[in-house]
């Protein structure tokens, strides 16, 4: 199976919510990052490994598939 096949196919319901916590994460780091204030290096370093964390869950959680067209709808 091609990547951009299984990108296309359905993503089963946990890997859904994964999804949506990563880019949450992703989502929080970044804006943690891009802040105007100055802010200690210690939660800057933090919201780096969230980006980065919520950024490869992101990703892998959208290329797993699901075998069975039951969980498709779920």
């Amino acid at each position: 199976m091609k990547l951009l096949e299984r990108y296309q196919k359905p993503t089963p319901s946990f890997f859904r919510k994964l999804r949506n916590i990563g880019i949450a994460l992703a989502t929080a780091g970044g804006a943690i990052i891009a802040a105007p204030i100055a802010l200690p290096a210690t939660i800057i370093t933090i919201a780096t490994y969230l980006t980065v964390a919520g950024t490869v869950a992101t990703a892998v959680s959208q290329a797993v598939v699901s075998d069975n067209e039951s969980e498709d709808n779920g």
